[in-house]
């Protein structure tokens, strides 16, 4: 599972990041709107998690946003404030579920279990390029019937290439996707990452599959 939690708060954002961890459950953190805006526009998650008081905007405008791009990745509002009005404006704005802090990291992960399960299969979740083939769900990866196992990293990045098969996509689409707020673009961490990543898919198979487009990017395709 991947989680995108929107908070703006860096003690509280790391505290549900590390249990989710715990939990096997992968998180990509955003701590204000615009950066939210990106990593929703360019990545992959199975809930959201959306505080309300964010810089550069509110959490009930991004939550009414999402949902007019058709995204229907199930949203949890996050919270400090407790009146009804403002639980009525979140789920009318689109969101799915309502909580409100303080709150138990218990509580939490079981609404996002919850939100999980009701997600609507509407993505493809096999993934299917050349002989390589990705399951979505059970981030099982073979190639050419070969077992491949990848780092929770790597396996981000093969599904933001898989999902943008035959695009050229960009180092910023790239980033949105497999990191949080805290990446730094102006490392070489991600030509580290797609290194490691060909090892495993492309060196020892036909066809190649990640193909470099200087100043552009990266292709995904045979």
């Amino acid at each position: 599972m991947r989680v995108l939690i929107v908070e703006d708060d860096p003690a509280l954002a790391k505290i549900v990041a590390s249990g989710l961890a715990d939990q096997r459950i992968e998180s990509v953190v955003a701590g204000e709107i615009a950066s939210a805006r990106e990593r929703v526009a360019f990545g992959t998650f199975d809930v959201m998690v959306l505080d309300v008081m964010l810089p550069g905007g509110s959490g009930f405008d991004l939550c009414a946003q999402i949902r007019q791009r058709g995204i229907s990745t199930p949203i949890l509002m996050l919270t400090a404030r407790d009146a009804v009005d403002d639980r009525v404006r979140g789920l009318e704005a689109g969101a799915d579920d309502y909580l409100t802090k303080p709150f138990a990291f218990k509580e939490l992960l079981a609404r996002i279990r919850a939100l999980a399960r009701r997600r609507p299969s509407i993505a493809p979740r096999r993934v299917r390029v050349a002989d390589l083939e990705v399951d979505l769900d059970t981030r099982d990866v073979r190639r050419a019937d070969r077992a491949i196992v990848l780092t929770a990293k790597e396996f981000a990045l093969l599904e933001c290439f898989a999902r943008h098969e035959g695009r050229v996509v960009d180092r910023a689409a790239i980033a949105a996707h497999v990191w949080d707020d805290n990446h730094d673009p102006f490392t070489n961490v991600l030509e580290v990452l797609v290194r490691r990543l060909r090892r495993k898919i492309d060196d020892e198979f036909e066809p190649k599959l990640i193909h470099t487009v200087r100043g552009a990017g990266y292709r995904f395709g045979a």
